[in-house]
């Protein structure tokens, strides 16, 4: 099957500005080229116009979940920054063509984060830790990558999300959710059940470097023979992996997670190591909230370092939309509806925050 290159305006807008830059060099072929990529796009405009229409009633909807808080993250609000670098497993070439596996050191802005677009939620909280990467090529060009700290994510579609936080709203009479909208969501979307199960039967980490973080969606690792392999990936803290108890849990200040971590960076490097799963036939592709099961083959595909860490508004995290679709070429999108509804999600939310809305 033929990859599309170009999957949306995001996709051409990128790949208008590369050829932009080579311009002076070959201006005719760059304006064959982008009227190629336009040509493509133009059959995806109405249904990312849907899409996009959904992504802001989407923000709405955990603005009215959460309260506004100008300036700040509409998801994952609360987070710590921190800096580093990533080394790649040159072997990973076998399935993926990608920069990220040249066995150079990249640099890497990392952001750690809770679940929620609460800025004052507890690092106790039983929600989902997040792990969001920018890794810096040589070339200039950028990756992204965003994970969470549960195996599996809690809607199969955009719809799901969208009802999740329009059944949290915050009633104005009472200045908190309606329980009983929300008991009536959980009761007609049972795909928020896997990862609400986990949650319940897994206690919060003591710190970030104690966390593994998933990927929870399935992409495509291309070679440089152009041959697709689905994968799924993951970080495995060297740190080992850590529990709250239920004594911690009860008795931990709010704030613990941060300085956790900037202390933790303090004594030496944290060191993730990144775990491909290589898919197979009949593993679900497009539905997050559902495991692989039995046995796969497994890689490992490189090293993360991280040696400093830092508050969130002096991160240079700070100001990043880990978009999850800026992706290097050798890594591309499956057709997952809920990996595809992040980017316009985040460009959203990302343009509020920036204009201080």
């Amino acid at each position: 099957m033929s990859e599309r290159k170009v999957y949306s305006r995001r996709n051409f807008l990128r790949s208008a500005s590369r050829i932009a830059a080579i311009g002076f060099v070959a201006p005719v072929v760059a304006s064959a080229t982008a009227a190629a990529i336009a040509k493509s796009v133009r059959p995806l405009e109405s249904s990312e116009k849907q899409t996009e229409a959904t992504a802001e009633e989407t923000v709405d909807a955990l603005q009215d979940a959460y309260g506004l808080h100008r300036g700040q993250r509409r998801n994952h609000t609360k987070g710590v920054g921190a800096l580093g670098t990533f080394v790649g497993n040159p072997e990973i070439k076998e399935i993926s063509r990608s920069g990220l596996f040249s066995g150079e050191k990249l640099d890497v802005v990392a952001r750690f984060s809770i679940a929620g677009g609460d800025p004052m939620v507890s690092d106790a909280d039983k929600s989902p830790r997040g792990m969001a990467l920018e890794f810096r090529l040589p070339d200039g060009s950028l990756h992204h990558m965003t994970m969470l700290h549960t195996p599996m994510f809690f809607a199969a579609v955009p719809q799901t999300f969208l009802n999740k936080f329009i059944a949290l709203a915050i009633d104005p009479a009472t200045g908190k959710p309606d329980m009983a909208k929300y008991k009536q969501f959980e009761a007609t979307h049972p795909d928020i059940a896997l990862q609400a199960k986990f949650l319940q039967e897994n206690n919060p980490p003591p710190s970030y470097a104690n966390c593994a973080f998933y990927g929870v969606h399935a992409f495509k690792f291309i070679n440089a023979a152009g041959k697709t392999t689905i994968v799924k990936f993951r970080f495995v803290p060297q740190d080992g992996e850590k529990q709250l108890s239920k004594a911690q849990l009860s008795s931990m200040p709010p704030n613990f997670l941060e300085q956790a971590l900037i202390q933790r960076t303090r004594m030496s490097p944290i060191n993730w190591d990144m775990i491909v799963t290589i898919g197979e036939p009949g593993d679900p592709e497009t539905n997050p909230t559902l495991l692989w099961k039995g046995k796969h083959r497994e890689l490992k595909a490189g090293t993360l370092t991280l040696t400093s860490a830092m508050p969130s508004d002096l991160a240079g995290s700070y100001n990043i939309n880990f978009d999850p679709l800026m992706m290097t070429d050798g890594i591309a999108p499956t057709d997952d509806p809920v990996l595809l509804f992040r980017s316009p999600s985040y460009a959203t939310s990302h343009t509020r925050r920036i204009r201080d809305l």
